[in-house]
């Protein structure tokens, strides 16, 4: 008898997403037998991730993997230590190894949901960094992406933002991208009735945005509309990623035809580029120049663009880091001024 078709579709799912770093393990006679790659579980003690590790753990070892786990402390809730070390103790229990536990200060700007993603992200890239893992698994689902897409919708950021998550991205990888949480959930416990499952409490609080789009709009959404509006969401994002990418790469081929000095640019040339291919060029520059990604808004490329399409000798504009555009005959500058005490 098989197992669960729940637990199949997520082992399934881990197997696509792992075949890649599978090696030859069976070298030529007299060749250096290859070390088995690492990949890393993020688990937070939460269904998702634990499907996850259950996943990757069932299959990493058959694909001639190792298979280790990293759990992040917030510190934002009481107890929070101790769960932590309670889910590397379950994860090394299932044969993950190695197995760590991390602490974090959760602080900076965008709020605690932003601040606590990037100090996770900091953890698994040092994490790897340590061990030499390949990949960073990282347990979001299909209704994860529709909260995503949702929540760049509202933001009114642009097609990037509605490409949501992708299923790779350097390091990270969500091999359960294409799954319903509700699969996801049943998995744990036909794999493991035992299995310690932690809720966190954050993911059901009005306090929280995503939460209310969890809770609320979505629901609300199939009601209204019927159901499958989750996997049209996601289906949005995929197509969105794709030409996103495209636009992506052809701004990269543009910005390398032109062969001026970072910051220096042929403004007629660009303008004659489509909108989207050439506000994307703008912003490479203007993260080139020194902007921190995490002020450049739409509204600052948008001041460049009407540098590009209008702007007369001497126009300027600030960008955030203390960067300026300014227009010089056929070109836009990008720099940041000398200023003089």
């Amino acid at each position: 008898m098989g197992p669960h078709p729940d637990v199949a579709a997520c082992r399934t799912a881990v197997r696509h997403a792992l075949v890649d770093l599978v090696v030859d393990l069976e070298p030529a006679p007299g060749a250096h037998r290859p070390r088995r790659p690492l990949v890393l579980v993020a688990v937070s003690g939460g269904p998702d991730s634990t499907a996850l590790l259950q996943a990757a753990c069932f299959v990493g070892p058959r694909l001639g993997l190792r298979v280790g786990a990293v759990s992040v402390d917030h510190g934002l809730q009481p107890g929070s230590a101790e769960r932590a070390r309670q889910v590397a103790r379950y994860a090394a229990s299932l044969g993950a190894d190695p197995v760590s536990a991390w602490h974090v200060q959760v602080q900076g700007p965008g709020g605690p949901e932003a601040a606590a993603r990037r100090a996770r992200h900091a953890v698994y890239a040092a994490a790897a960094h340590a061990s030499g893992a390949a990949a960073v698994l990282l347990g979001h689902t299909l209704d994860d992406q529709a909260e995503t897409v949702l929540l760049g919708l509202a933001r009114g950021s642009g097609p990037r933002s509605l490409a949501g998550m992708a299923g790779r991205a350097g390091l990270l990888r969500r091999p359960l991208l294409a799954l319903p949480r509700a699969t996801v959930h049943r998995a744990v416990r036909a794999a493991d009735p035992a299995a310690a499952v932690w809720h966190d409490p954050h993911n059901s609080d009005p306090a929280f945005t995503r939460a209310r789009v969890r809770a609320i709009v979505l629901p609300l959404l199939e009601a209204e509309l019927g159901p499958g509006v989750a996997a049209a969401l996601a289906r949005t994002a995929d197509l969105a990623r794709a030409d996103a990418d495209a636009l992506d790469e052809w701004a990269a081929a543009e910005q390398g035809r032109h062969p001026r000095q970072p910051g220096d640019l042929d403004a007629v040339g660009l303008s004659a580029l489509p909108a989207a291919v050439r506000t994307r060029v703008l912003r490479r520059a203007a993260l080139a120049a020194g902007c921190p990604a995490s002020d450049l808004s739409a509204r600052h490329v948008l001041a460049l663009d009407v540098l590009v399409r209008q702007g007369a000798q001497g126009a300027a504009a600030d960008l955030p880091g203390g960067v300026r555009a300014r227009r010089e005959g056929d070109r836009l500058l990008l720099d940041r001024p000398v200023r003089r005490r």
